[in-house]
């Protein structure tokens, strides 16, 4: 079983690109979030999910492994193959799509090309307590870093004797400027604002 390519893309499709590996070109199928990511001529990584039919022996790639195990889940259920999944995936983000199963949004689903009614009430029924992990906003995981490195920073300042209250307004003024400080450089900051 294939699990990834690492390779350069040859081509590139909104939904299928050829990956060179070792001098062989392999053909995968890839939704637009994938398709977004990658460029021709460039040397790429994705996860791959392979799937053998009697006729056809399938690759789709995936930026991503949350993406590849929400691939699984939806072709996992009854009459939800790898097309329409793609196109679900194209049309959707990751969290949109745990969020339509876990409030039962029906209608949202149907949005996707070749999902009927029923079709739609089946995921949901069947995926409904298996999709938690992806409720997560990307918005919610950059809060989720940014406080873990405040509370590295705030641990850091404390150990060389800044009280936390003080050094925590200026913290909170920092990040909020600039989000993508790492613990170091979040510390070195608050120490020349003090």
């Amino acid at each position: 079983m294939i699990y990834s390519l690492r390779g350069k893309v040859l081509e590139i499709q909104p939904t299928s690109c050829v990956i060179e590996c070792n001098g062989v070109g392999y053909a995968v199928g890839i939704s637009l979030q994938t398709s977004d990511k990658i460029k021709p001529g460039e040397n790429v990584f994705i996860y791959i999910q392979q799937i053998i039919r009697e006729d056809a022996n399938l690759l789709f790639g995936f930026n991503t492994l949350l993406e590849k195990e929400m691939f699984n889940l939806l072709i996992s259920v009854n009459g939800v193959g790898a097309v329409s999944t793609l196109i679900m995936l194209s049309t959707f983000s990751l969290q949109e799509i745990a969020s339509a199963i876990q409030s039962g949004n029906s209608g949202l689903i149907q949005k996707a090309k070749g999902i009927g009614t029923k079709t739609a009430e089946r995921i949901i029924v069947d995926l409904r307590d298996k999709v938690q992990k992806f409720g997560l906003s990307e918005e919610n995981i950059s809060q989720i870093s940014d406080n873990k490195i405040k509370e590295e920073s705030l641990s850091a300042l404390e150990v060389l004797g800044i009280p936390k209250k003080m050094s925590e307004k200026i913290a909170d003024r920092i990040l909020k400027e600039n989000p993508a400080f790492t613990t170091e450089e979040l510390v070195k900051q608050i120490l020349k604002k003090i």
